[in-house]
């Protein structure tokens, strides 16, 4: 029986990266997991991790690292470098920051699913610095230089790369000079059930920071005031938002997943803003048979299906949004069939293809 590792970037929230994680570790239940930090909640615990702790490195233990750990990035290529997986046959790296730089010997064999590489060096480097004063901008920079270079300088510590969507195995390629293999996320699709009784509200979900463009999604719904929006999430935009919204928009905060549930199956469509590297929660919704309103790049680009499963529009502005909400009002969609479209996300599929993948090779 091969000795397995597991390493994940950091364990703070349950976001797509932590399903993917609770998937593997489904797989691979006698596998060691490594993080970076783990500061899960004990309910986050027992559903990314089975209520298992993970081994981290000496970042967990650094002052204030539970509130203010990205604060400490510079120190991440050291950290994630710290961990002695010498004795494992196979090592799978969930990475979209700097898990996939650990260290191993030519006799392992280290499988990267790669969710992307790391966004805020590379191609949302200039949205991470833009709004930085100096000196802090100065700093900022520098460091993300040498995580850059650290970044390359890693990359054959990887024998297979696994892209989370052929959007990011076009990024692992031209950033990496890398071949890849898709195997999508795992979306429980059996939570997210069809409910074909639609309400008259949209809706969006995200975490509240700028690159979910969930400011950009309200801005819309200001300017069209007879339409309700619902905004479900939490983050450091929160107040930035809340302070622009119009009576038609109302902010619900986090939510429980029961109660995400209920308003992704009633919502008459989910609106969604990013560039995601693949984005589980446009297919969340979808399941439960409600049509996506997304833009036509990155991850929806290719799980929203146009006029069939949702509209795309073109670019993140509240033209191109108003103009696709317009155009979803004038069309009549099969929710059952939206629902039947996505099906191939499922759990059970993800960890088929990942063990079918893992066992072409000799351990």
């Amino acid at each position: 029986m091969p000795k397995i590792a597991i390493v994940h970037d950091w364990l703070v929230t349950n976001a797509g990266a932590e399903k993917v994680l609770r998937a593997l570790i489904d797989i691979y239940p006698t596998a060691t997991i490594y993080s970076i930090v783990d500061f899960l909640e004990k309910k986050d615990r027992e559903v990314v991790l089975n209520g298992k702790f993970v081994k981290t490195s000496f970042i967990q233990h650094l002052p204030f690292a539970k509130k203010y750990f990205r604060n400490y990035l510079f120190l991440f290529p050291t950290a994630i470098e710290s961990f002695d997986l010498s004795s494992y046959d196979l090592i799978i790296s969930s990475s979209w920051a700097v898990a996939k730089g650990v260290k191993k010997t030519d006799k392992q064999l280290h499988i990267s699913y790669c969710h992307t590489p790391i966004r805020y060096a590379w191609d949302l480097y200039d949205e991470y610095t833009k709004d930085l004063e100096e000196p802090k901008k100065i700093l900022v920079k520098r460091i993300l230089k040498y995580i850059k270079k650290w970044d390359i300088n890693t990359i054959n510590r990887v024998d297979y790369f696994i892209a989370n969507s052929l959007f990011v195995q076009e990024r692992i390629k031209r950033i990496y000079n890398k071949n890849s293999i898709v195997i999508y996320p795992p979306v429980d699709t059996n939570k997210f059930s069809l409910c074909e009784n639609k309400d008259d509200f949209y809706l969006t979900a995200s975490r509240l920071v700028s690159y979910k463009k969930t400011k950009l999604i309200v801005e819309v719904f200001n300017k069209m005031p007879n339409k309700t929006l619902i905004v479900i999430g939490d983050g450091e935009d929160f107040n930035k938002i809340k302070s622009i919204a119009k009576s038609n928009i109302q902010l619900l905060g986090y939510q429980e997943k029961k109660t995400m549930i209920s308003y992704m199956q009633r919502a008459k469509a989910f609106v969604y803003a990013a560039i995601e590297d693949f984005g589980i929660v446009p297919i969340e919704a979808m399941s439960c048979g409600t049509p996506v309103i997304a833009l036509n790049q990155g991850g929806t680009a290719e799980t929203v299906e146009d006029e069939t499963t949702g509209i795309h529009f073109k670019n993140q502005t509240t033209e191109d949004i108003i103009e696709a909400i317009n155009k979803f009002e004038k069309l009549t969609f099969d929710y059952k069939q939206i629902s039947n479209t996505v099906q191939k996300y499922n759990l059970t599929r993800f960890k088929k293809e990942i063990k079918d993948f893992i066992s072409d090779f000799s351990l």
